[in-house]
């Protein structure tokens, strides 16, 4: 075993004689790789969410209490995946956790038992949302440095795009076969089709094979930040306002992507306009990636963070009143819109605040975060309709807190280093 583990690391593919930088390779099974995290995803489990509580006699509190704790088991992933992507490589590591979520995702669409459920949740979230994430966001890293603005930015299109064509495809088979026909099929889409693209195309980082980094970007893209330490990154206000303003969409998107369905069916709008809505907030969101890029380069990063909370507070204070398909549609395309602003903003942010020495333990805090408030999300979307019969109260009360935050980001100062 350890000379296959030594021969899928260091013997690379020979190069074809290409002016391209490998590296945009790397980029598009990347952003497939994110896409295959959908099984693993709130929006995903949202396509089914409704079909499996009757399915399996579920109620919603249940059900987000079983999410909660899949989604925080699954969090802990993160890290050894980390660790075995510096020792094994990339290759080697996008082949086995592909492997296994297929597996996961094939086993969850025959299982009939709750506590079988909520084992196969765990290791989906465990496998999908935190181990394929990270293996796809790293092998974008590890293949560039002065362009990995551009190279993030062009991933998050194609990721956008892949999320945009995977919404109708699995909500219409769900429709039309049922949860676990629709299930099976990216089950098998994981293990036949993402394990060998990754078998194939996924090379060993540019130093592991002797080969240059990509050295041709332009000067100005060299980030001038300073160096923060983990600890000193944490002593600074925008840190935190910048990490809680991106937990709270997290958590608003992970609520209502998992209960979407049902908080339009209580404005009484049928399946088929949840399902377009998604297509619309995934369309919108790879819009407010290309603003959201645009505006970055020209505006303080704090002006785009405070314009993206306010259209999240205007949205949920607008969503309890929704009465037609248009007021959907325009719901949709405002939380897109704000989505892709966010997103473009998590990317960037950390690394070009606090710098590179410690990013990976800076942007790991942020985006434990963001996953605490993501498996939060639909539990207190779920207890707030279980004790008050509506969802109205909860999406007024997150209004208000996406407001506060608006101001703070829009008043946090520029930290400055002062390095231990």
């Amino acid at each position: 075993m350890p000379d296959v583990v030594t021969e899928l690391r260091k013997r690379p593919a020979a190069p074809a004689p290409s002016s391209l930088y490998y590296g945009w390779v790397i980029v598009g099974v990347a952003a497939l790789a994110m896409v295959g995290t959908l099984p693993g995803r709130t929006q995903g489990l949202g396509l089914i969410t409704e079909s499996l509580l009757q399915d399996l006699r579920l109620d919603r509190v249940a059900f987000g209490q079983m999410n909660l704790w899949a989604t925080l088991l699954g969090s802990l992933f993160c890290l050894p995946v980390g660790r075995l992507l510096d020792q094994l490589g990339g290759r080697l590591v996008i082949t086995m956790v592909s492997l296994a979520l297929g597996g996961v995702v094939l086993a969850m669409s025959r299982t009939s038992s709750p506590w079988l459920m909520f084992l196969w949740l765990v290791l989906s979230r465990g496998l999908g949302q935190s181990a394929l994430s990270v293996v796809s966001l790293t092998l974008v890293g590890q293949w560039f440095k002065r362009r990995l603005n551009l190279a993030m930015a062009l991933y998050s299109v194609l990721l956008s795009v892949g999320f945009m064509a995977a919404f109708p495809l699995v909500g219409g088979a769900v429709l039309a076969k049922g949860w676990r026909y629709a299930w099976a099929d990216i089950g098998g889409f994981l293990v036949f089709g993402l394990v060998p693209l990754g078998l194939l195309l996924v090379r060993p980082r540019p130093e592991d094979a002797g080969l240059p980094l990509e050295d041709n970007a332009a000067p100005e893209e060299k980030s001038a930040a300073p160096d923060f330490t983990w600890a000193a990154a944490l002593r600074t206000p925008a840190f935190w306002v910048f990490a809680l303003a991106s937990s709270i969409y997290s958590l608003i998107a992970s609520g209502i992507g998992l209960f979407n369905q049902s908080i339009l069916a209580e404005r009484g709008f049928a399946p088929v306009v949840y399902h377009r809505s998604l297509v619309i907030i995934a369309l919108t969101s790879l819009a407010g990636n290309f603003l959201g890029g645009w505006l970055a380069a020209r505006w303080n990063v704090n002006r785009l963070m405070a314009l993206a909370m306010g259209l999240l507070a205007g949205v949920l204070l607008a969503l309890p009143s929704l009465k037609t398909v248009g007021h959907v549609n325009m719901f949709a395309l405002v939380m897109g819109l704000s989505g892709g602003f966010v997103i473009v903003i998590f990317f960037s942010f950390w690394a070009n605040t606090f710098g590179r020495v410690q990013l990976g333990r800076i942007q790991g805090t942020a985006q434990m975060m963001t996953v605490l408030a993501s498996a939060a999300g639909p539990l207190l979307l779920a207890k707030c309709q279980s004790w008050t019969g509506s969802y109205a109260i909860v999406f007024y009360l997150l209004a208000g807190f996406a407001g506060t935050l608006a101001l703070a980001v829009w008043k946090v100062g520029s930290p400055r280093a002062k390095n231990e």
